[in-house]
């Protein structure tokens, strides 16, 4: 049904996708949510907000350094909602890569 990639925990106004995720450690969390009845994913919508839909059966989580998706037909990839690219699409973070001055 889905697959996000983050490297930040929330997006979405809230939504908890990655609840493991970590701006600065080089590392993508990915969610992969498997086909499921509606009425179980109506139950599961609740749980991206405190990020505990990991614990689902049908929700695949893990850290990648790098991933690559290929599927068939091709699918849209989008990023912040904007539309990217279509599949296949290789995805990598650089660790640390943005230097922020704060106060």
């Amino acid at each position: 049904m889905l697959v996000a990639f983050a490297n930040g925990p929330t997006f979405g106004g809230g939504l908890r996708i990655a609840p493991g995720a970590q701006l600065d450690d080089g590392k993508l969390e990915v969610c992969i949510v498997s086909v499921m009845a509606k009425s179980r994913l109506l139950r599961l919508f609740p749980s991206l907000y405190s990020g505990t839909h990991v614990k689902f059966r049908e929700v695949k989580y893990f850290q990648a350094e790098r991933l690559r998706i290929v599927t068939n037909p091709l699918s849209d990839v989008y990023a912040d909602g904007e539309y990217i690219c279509s599949t296949p699409v290789e995805i990598k973070l650089e660790r640390a890569a943005l230097r922020v001055i704060v106060p």
